[in-house]
This record gives C-alpha cells, sequence and structure tokens, in this order.
C-alpha cells in the first residue's frame, strides 16, 4: 500500500513540475492520438528551421515508422526536408505503393507546410491505436515534403509582407527591366511588421469609409462624391523612377515552372527561363523520377477552399476519360469531408495556367494528384457567401476580426508622412489574415485536409492473387491465376498505358519449364492473347481498379511461384504448394 501511495504521489508531482511541456489528457478525444511521444502545438504556425527541427524529432521518437533525409537545397542554402513515413518492418518503402505530399510552394500559402507535417505526425503517433492507421502503413508509403519553398517562407514570416507576399522564391530577378535586382521592394513605413494599404484624402477618391466599419473602405456609388484614394501597398520609390514596389524579391513562380505544358513568360507570366530552371523545383522532380513507387501526390495551397485537378490548360490532352473517373470518385469524396470546398478543374473552373506541378505529376509520371486550396469563406461563419472570391467578402474578414480576432487582424488607420505623398494614412489587413485560419481553426483545417488525402492515399492500389488453379492436361500443367485489385485506382493510369510512359507490370510464373504464357482477355468467352516473347514473364497493362486480370501459362513442369510486380501498385506473391 506504501508503495501504491508514493507512485500516485511522485506521478501528481511529475505532472505539476513546472516547465512541462504539455498535459496529457484524462479522456481520449476521438480523432487524435491522446498520449504523443512528440508533443507539437497545431495552433501556430513555423519557419523552416523549426519546420526542419520537428521532422528530426519525429523521425528520432519513431525510427520505426519515419525516416528523416534532405533532397536538396533552396536557393539560399536552406535544406528541403523530406519524411518518408510506413511501417518498415513490412516490406521495404520503395516496393509499395506510396503518396506524395507537399506544401508552400508559395512562399506565402504558408499553412500547407502545416498540413503535411501534421500527417506525419499523426500517421506516427496514432499507428499503436487505430487498427486503419497500422494496416495502411503496412501497406502504403507517404513521402513528405513540408516545405518546397522554404526560403521565402522564413522571408514571409520574419520579414515586413502583405498577405499575398511574397509568392515567389528569393532568387533575384530584374522585375522592371532596369538592369537592377530587387532594388525597390515595398516598404515597412512604420515597422510594424506588416505592409498594409496606403490612403489620402481627395474629393477625387472613389473610396469611402463604410458605415458600419469606419477600419473598412468601400467604394462610392456611381454618383456619389468619394473620401479617398488608394495608393497601394506601403512603399516609398526606392530607386527614383517614378514608380513605387515595382521591383521585389524574385519575380518568378514555383508553380509555373514544371515541365508539363510550359509556356515562356510572355504566355505565362512567372514562368522563368526555362522548366526546371527553379533549383527546389527541380530536387523535387529528380525525388520523384527516383521514386517510381509514387503513384498518387498531393500539394497543398491557400485560399478559396478548392479541390483543383488538372489540366491547368484547355489544350493538354493527357488527361483520358478511364483517369477522369477516378479523379471524380475520390474529388467528389473529399467535398464530403471538406464542408465548403469545391471539386474543380483548373483551367475550366478557375483560370488557365501552364507549367503547372500538379500538371507535371500526372502529365509526365502518371500520378493521380490534387491541389487543395486552403481555407474557404464558408469558414468565416460557416455559411456559403456568393461572390466570397478566394479570401471571403471584406465585411465578413472585418466582421469576424472584430467579434472572434477581438480586433487583431485589422491595422486601424493612422496619418504618416510619405516622402512622395505627403500627408497619408496607413492600415488594413495584417499579413497572416485572411489567407490562413486562425489560431482556433488550424487543427481543424489539418485534419480534414489530411483525412482527404489518407482516403486518396487508402484508395491507390492494393494488389492480391486470389486464386489459382492447376490442372494436367495432355502431359502438360496449365496453370490459371486472378490478379486482383482491391481499390479505386489501377495499377497504371490510362494516360501511362496510352502514352507509354512506363514499364507494363509483370506477373511471372517461377520455377517452371514454360511452353506458352497468355493474358485471358475474356474469362467468359475463354478468349486469349498469347505472349510469345518471354512467356514466363507476361507485360499487363495494369491491373484495373476495383478490377482484376487472369493470366495462364502451359508448362513442362509444376511451378514453384507466381510472382506479381508493378511500380505504383507493389507486389504479391502466391507460393504454389
Amino acid at each position: 500500500m506504501k508503495k501504491f501511495v508514493l507512485t500516485v504521489f511522485l506521478l501528481s508531482l511529475a505532472a505539476s513540475v513546472p516547465g512541462q511541456e504539455m498535459t496529457a489528457g484524462a479522456l481520449k478525444a476521438m480523432g487524435a492520438p491522446n498520449h504523443p511521444k512528440v508533443e507539437i502545438a497545431w495552433n501556430r504556425y513555423y519557419d523552416s528551421e523549426q519546420i526542419g527541427d520537428l521532422c528530426q524529432r519525429l523521425a528520432d521518437a519513431h525510427p520505426g515508422l519515419i525516416k528523416h533525409s534532405i533532397i536538396g537545397a533552396s536557393v539560399q542554402g536552406r535544406p528541403l526536408h523530406v519524411l518518408t513515413v510506413t511501417n518498415f518492418d513490412v516490406g521495404e518503402a520503395g516496393g509499395k505503393p506510396a503518396m506524395y505530399i507537399d506544401g508552400n510552394i508559395h512562399s506565402n500559402e504558408i499553412q500547407g507546410a502545416e498540413v503535411a507535417l501534421y500527417t506525419a505526425w499523426f500517421l506516427a503517433e496514432s499507428r499503436a491505436e487505430n487498427e486503419w492507421i497500422a494496416q495502411l502503413l503496412d501497406e502504403k508509403t507517404f513521402y513528405i515534403i513540408p516545405t518546397i519553398n522554404p526560403d521565402a517562407r522564413d522571408d514571409f514570416v520574419h520579414q515586413a509582407n502583405t498577405p499575398h507576399s511574397p509568392r515567389s522564391g528569393m532568387a533575384p530577378r530584374d522585375d522592371d527591366g532596369d538592369g537592377l535586382v530587387d532594388e525597390d521592394p515595398m516598404d515597412d513605413l512604420d515597422h510594424d511588421g506588416n505592409i498594409v494599404m496606403m490612403r489620402r484624402k481627395s474629393p477625387y477618391g472613389r473610396w469611402k469609409v463604410d458605415a458600419d466599419d469606419p477600419r473598412l473602405l468601400v467604394r462610392a456609388k456611381a454618383d456619389e462624391q468619394g473620401q479617398y484614394e488608394l495608393l497601394g501597398w506601403e512603399g516609398v520609390d526606392n530607386d527614383g523612377d517614378g514608380r513605387i514596389n515595382e521591383d521585389g524579391p524574385g519575380y518568378y513562380d514555383p508553380n509555373r515552372n514544371w515541365a508539363w505544358q510550359w509556356q515562356p513568360s510572355h504566355i505565362q507570366y512567372g514562368a522563368d527561363r526555362y522548366p526546371f530552371s527553379i533549383p527546389e523545383d527541380r530536387a523535387v522532380a529528380d525525388f520523384v523520377l527516383q521514386h517510381p513507387n509514387i503513384a498518387g501526390a498531393q500539394s497543398y495551397h491557400n485560399a478559396g477552399g478548392m479541390i483543383l485537378r488538372g489540366p491547368g490548360a484547355a489544350e493538354d490532352s493527357s488527361y483520358v476519360a478511364a483517369d477522369k473517373s477516378v479523379y471524380d470518385n475520390i474529388g467528389k469524396t473529399g467535398e464530403e469531408m471538406l464542408p465548403g470546398y469545391r471539386y474543380m478543374v483548373l483551367y475550366k473552373d478557375l483560370y488557365p495556367a501552364y507549367g503547372g506541378e500538379l500538371d507535371w505529376f500526372y502529365g509526365a509520371r502518371g500520378i493521380f494528384t490534387f491541389t487543395n486550396e486552403l481555407w474557404t469563406p464558408f469558414d468565416y461563419f460557416r455559411k456559403a457567401e456568393k461572390d466570397a472570391g478566394y479570401f471571403g467578402r471584406q465585411k465578413d474578414v472585418y466582421r469576424f476580426d472584430e467579434l472572434l480576432l477581438f480586433r487583431e487582424g485589422v491595422i486601424d488607420w493612422k496619418p504618416i508622412k510619405h516622402p512622395q505623398f505627403g500627408d497619408i494614412e496607413i492600415g488594413g489587413v495584417k499579413k497572416a489574415w485572411t489567407r490562413m485560419p486562425p489560431s482556433f481553426m488550424i487543427e481543424d483545417m489539418c485534419h480534414r485536409n489530411m483525412a482527404f488525402t489518407l482516403f486518396h492515399a487508402y484508395h491507390l492500389p492494393s494488389v492480391h492473387i486470389d486464386s489459382v488453379s492447376i490442372a494436367k492436361q495432355r502431359g502438360y500443367y496449365k496453370i490459371d491465376a486472378i490478379i486482383s485489385n482491391s481499390r479505386m485506382t489501377p495499377t497504371r493510369s490510362a494516360h501511362e498505358i496510352r502514352d507509354k510512359m512506363t514499364p507494363p507490370d509483370i506477373a511471372e510464373i517461377v520455377g517452371a519449364n514454360v511452353v506458352s504464357g497468355m493474358v485471358v482477355a475474356n474469362p467468359l468467352m475463354d478468349l486469349s492473347r498469347e505472349q510469345k516473347y518471354q512467356p514466363k514473364r507476361l507485360r499487363l497493362d495494369a491491373v484495373p481498379a476495383m478490377g482484376m486480370v487472369q493470366v495462364r501459362w502451359l508448362c513442362k513442369t509444376k511451378p514453384a511461384e507466381i510472382v506479381f510486380t508493378s511500380s505504383k501498385g507493389g507486389s504479391a506473391v502466391f507460393r504454389i504448394p
């Protein structure tokens, strides 16, 4: 009894030790690990160094489930972190169908890194107590790169910016064609860490103060005199050319630089010099090419609440009807899981974009790929609003700030002396508001979007050799095998098959003297297609989604086993007794 009392006392003392990282929950809340080995607060945003530290902590805490590596460096030398997540005790990571995940290709679209990192954390921390997650990690591999633009992410986090800057990476470029690079960026006139709007009183301006919120400007009516003119984001004319803010960091668009349907900058703004001229993009592409088991992919952007698939250009003919069906089945389920999000086709429902990442993944590699635009106007007050745009109606933005952020997200207008414009005022939305959720909504966003991606990963191919029959006929062994796929994604996309982009799947019979090998094209009619060259290794287009392939061999001797191998579909073995 004394020992029991002492144990309880020591446990209670440990729980009250000052500086303890977090307090464990007494009752487990559904959908989250209750006693994670790595405590991470999902109500804040992290810079690239902190993300690297969290990646290493996860790998150290879960050596059997997570490997941490570096796949390259950014323009400014920051590492590109990748987490390989799977059950390493059950099969090689490279031999399982894999899901690739990244975020933050645009630096101001910051929360994608948190969703990607949350996915690795949740998978590893939940495996021991969730059988569905355990089976997923036995069968599948996840390659997760939280941020593929760490330079500009850190600029957004630590430097003064608008909600929309910098979208580019940080490699210097001459945006205004004057022979200088990055010489006229935006300027934080009051040094508060935010770039907000400038306004000046003018009877000829077309803006007036909103009647309900004096912080908000609205357009004057057509027959009404305005009060203010808007002068753009905070900045001065640094290079004396009569313009402000025309040559900041970059500019190029990392999501217009991929080698599929790429177009030069005069057609596609931001495309940069040539495909994969941006080293971060090249490092990711090289990684994908080195991992042919990647069958599905997900990138995270913001904002607007969208589940996007390609094509980005109307003239891209790579999207085959059979593959569109796979996209539709997954995307429409995503609309259920993500309230306020819409499943959309990029060029048709949003805008045309050439040289995008999701088009390269599918067009060049046949990988079923989605881009989620995180944060939706629906999230402000949990109701759909017409004409809300990507970031919500201004009235909703300001009302939410007033009622739920207690006026933290918007800076009141204040006077300031401008070297070119004279007496002006500055004010408006801070950089961390409108594009990304506030603290109390981050984990909800992370979990729902992760769940959509895990649904996609679950439906990557799962192949089995279901049945094998052996019959002896006229001195030969006739072996028939059924190879099935119990998921919604085929082992090779219809695009891959049609355009011969990747090697075929292989069904091989081992340990037998093979006379003939064939694919049974129509099992009901017993119609077969013989393969005369290397009949023991049958080349298959694919094992279809939720379907099967029947193969047959005639052998002089009884075989030992049948082996199926596929780059994206994994492998299966049937040992013949």
